[in-house]
């Protein structure tokens, strides 16, 4: 296997803040363990054409199945008949923290040391005010796949041949994370998203993820029993602990990359011979598995699905505060 690790951005961060990785009380974590961290089982349900392969218990969005026969232009300017093919990938960590620039994934090293504010949960529990939280997020490139020469669907349904894990996003870095109103100039829709009429539809939103796994693709802005993805910062507001905070906070990181184009669709019709964008993120395109603090990897679960069925105990005072979540995309392509 090809070693996955570049520092090519810890190595930025350290010459902007003048200070080198380092290990920190306050920085728990260790890099994924291939065999024992990962949902191996995620990548299923796997469908040809129209019939689905043993899902090994994993649920699955409401996606018909790819064609029995797809055709797709090739380089020549021709056309090449193939069979649809769909199956989901691990694509990117998502981690979600207290200290600035503190990285799980990388060994719990802290990547230098900038000026950036402290994570906080209050839980809102005096004088009865709402509870309120802060967390950092950073996006790394996690292409799992590609490390292992693994590919249901060979070259065909490979999007990237990028073999590179690299920290793509550092929250601390932004100046509008941590400034709910700085940021609402740059995202103007919040405002329409946090009326009480929109946000109240996020109930049908929960009521299908609970029954589903996932949400509505229509209802885009909800998180399900995590309420809303706005706003776009590291803000949130009456929820119920750090393993919710930071599933709303992980949907928020995807939903940002679709907005920015860095995401695109993978999973439609439209995509099986090439990624499409997609700026309005298709939120059923991904489901998501803890990592850290410890590995749920048994099963993926889509955006917005209760936490409380599967997250008892992953939560723990101090070391176990900080989180990291494997990010699953469904791919369809057109095998030859």
């Amino acid at each position: 296997m090809k070693h996955p690790i570049t520092y090519l951005a810890v190595l930025i961060v350290s010459l902007l803040s003048g200070a080198g990785p380092t290990k920190s009380a306050t920085c728990e974590g260790q890099f994924p363990d291939i065999l024992k961290d990962i949902c191996w089982a995620c990548i299923f349900p796997i469908k040809i054409g129209k019939i689905a392969m043993n899902a090994l218990g994993q649920g699955d969005n409401k996606d018909p199945g790819p064609p029995w026969i797809c055709e797709c232009p090739t380089l020549a300017g021709d056309l090449k008949k193939g069979v649809g093919i769909s199956f989901w990938e691990p694509v990117a960590v998502v981690e979600v923290v207290k200290t600035p620039l503190c990285s799980p994934t990388l060994n719990g090293t802290v990547l230098g040391n900038i000026e950036a504010p402290i994570g906080t949960i209050n839980n809102g529990s005096i004088s009865g005010e709402n509870g309120y939280a802060f967390y950092h997020t950073h996006w790394i490139e996690f292409p799992l796949f590609n490390w292992l020469d693994l590919n249901p669907g060979g070259p065909a349904c490979q999007l990237s041949t990028d073999d590179k894990l690299e920290v793509s996003y550092l929250s601390e870095l932004s100046p509008t994370y941590d400034d709910d109103e700085l940021s609402f100039i740059l995202n103007p829709e919040a405002i329409l998203f946090a009326q009480p009429q929109v946000q109240a539809a996020c109930a049908a939103d929960t009521k299908e993820a609970i029954s589903t796994e996932f949400g509505h693709d229509e209802l885009f802005w909800c998180s399900g029993s995590q309420g809303s993805i706005y706003p776009l910062t590291g803000s949130r507001a009456n929820l119920s602990g750090g393993i919710d905070n930071s599933l709303s906070l992980t949907h928020s990181a995807v939903y940002r990359k679709h907005k920015e184009f860095e995401l695109k669709d993978t999973s439609t019709f439209d995509a099986i011979c090439q990624a499409k964008p997609q700026p309005i993120m298709r939120k059923n395109q991904y489901k998501q598995q803890m990592m850290h603090p410890i590995p749920q990897n048994t099963k993926g679960y889509g955006f917005g699905f209760p936490s409380n069925s599967w997250g008892s105990a992953r939560e723990y005072p101090y070391v176990g505060e900080d989180f990291s979540y494997l990010i699953w995309r469904k791919k369809q392509c057109c095998v030859d």
